[in-house]
């Protein structure tokens, strides 16, 4: 490895002018940009670039760099192929070329349909009084059978998943209830929707004749539609897998394994045709080889989330400290810095410290907006990994 080559370039998530966490926090946690978005922007609608210049600014006033966006978001009509998909890709190229034009040139996306990443606890308690998130899947079957009441919803569940599921719910009074409904259907990055249970149902219904295949030919069709102008731009696309990385809602999942990530990556062959490494969300099936799929996709990494869950035997997982749980984050690194040492001086790779725990003062504050993006959960896991990668480039040779 060419140790004179630079680091991972180390990022911070910021959600805007109203995030709780403020530029000048990043700056004194040390990052040295930012992957952000432009959220007040609705789903579907192109960027301008005045939009785009404006928040460059913000970031320039703090000597930040914009490191990658999060995200550019695919609309259900781009994902169900619906009436108004060609409109939505056109400006989705508009707005590549638009960050283009403005100098920015890593654009993250999901292709998660309907919901993005689900959690049913957004302040689950560890034993050293910090919070982290966790999915439970008998929580979630509560949800899914008893309060969304999906049709089907029972067949997604084992016996005794469903009877715990209905103990959990009817313990809950109808405050928990609508509290615990709103945990999992209002979180969305940057925004809350605001979906109601019928409208929710609605989304889902559009998918009744989309399976995994269909969905499959949906995303190669948008690739088709967006490569060729982030080729000609110079744009890097990272998709980012699946959380959690295997069904829910009765929905398919495309983004989830490491042969999901390949076969991507095959559908419209280029190399801005990549992909987000987040070891969390991977690490969320026990039978993704993390480490693996840095070494053998590593080409293809634009862009790097960097957390680790922790499994329990009941199937649940939560956030764990980033040098903890499933996740070698250690080994990790080392691959990465590998990866990064091969790529190009102008396509250095950057991560950030994802899902921190809510702990020390965020505690006393109000909760944030953002779940998991309170300032020193993130802050302590950007320090563990400053120091792990500053470490390990020391005796790489």
């Amino acid at each position: 490895m060419n140790t004179s080559q630079p680091l991972l370039t180390e990022g911070f998530r910021w959600y805007g002018p109203d995030d709780s966490v403020s530029l000048n926090d990043i700056v004194q946690c040390g990052a040295q940009g930012v992957y952000t978005s432009l959220h007040h922007i609705p789903y579907g609608d192109a960027w301008p670039r005045e939009a785009i210049r404006e928040r460059l600014d913000q970031l320039a006033a703090h000597q930040l760099e914009w490191l990658a966006v999060e995200s550019v978001p695919v609309s259900e009509a781009i994902k169900t192929r619906g009436p108004l998909c060609e409109e939505h890709l056109e400006n989705y190229r508009q707005t590549i070329e638009n960050l283009a034009a403005e100098g920015v040139n890593v654009v993250v996306y999901n292709f998660m349909p309907v919901l993005d990443w689900i959690r049913t606890d957004l302040a689950y308690q560890l034993p050293d009084g910090s919070e982290a998130l966790l999915y439970d899947p008998v929580h979630f079957a509560a949800f899914d059978i008893h309060i969304l009441q999906r049709e089907g919803a029972e067949n997604d569940f084992t016996d005794d998943q469903r009877a715990r599921a209905k103990s959990f719910y009817d313990n809950l009074t109808p405050d928990e209830r609508h509290h615990f409904e709103r945990s999992i259907v209002d979180v969305f990055p940057g925004c809350k929707l605001g979906l109601s249970l019928d409208e929710l149902r609605e989304m889902l219904a559009n998918y009744q004749d989309i399976d995994a295949d269909q969905l499959r030919a949906n995303y190669q069709h948008f690739l088709e539609a967006v490569v060729p102008t982030a080729e000609r731009c110079g744009v890097r696309l990272a998709v980012h897998p699946d959380d959690p990385p295997f069904p829910v809602l009765g929905l398919p999942r495309i983004v989830s394994t490491e042969e999901d990530l390949k076969t991507i990556t095959e559908l419209v062959p280029s190399p801005v045709n990549g992909l987000c490494f987040c070891s969390g969300s991977l690490g969320g099936r026990l039978d993704n080889d993390l480490t693996g799929i840095i070494k053998r996709l590593g080409r293809h990494i634009h862009a790097v989330h960097l957390r680790s869950v922790e499994h329990n035997p009941d199937g649940s997982f939560y956030e764990a400290n980033h040098l903890e749980g499933r996740a070698n984050i250690p080994e990790l690194v080392q691959a990465l810095l590998h990866v990064n040492a091969d790529k190009p001086n102008d396509q250095q790779l950057s991560f950030r410290p994802d899902h921190g725990h809510r702990m020390l003062d965020d505690l006393q504050k109000p909760t944030n907006a953002n779940p998991g993006y309170d300032c020193l959960g993130r802050m302590r896991g950007l320090a563990e990994i400053r120091g792990l990668q500053t470490g390990i480039a020391s005796v790489l040779v």
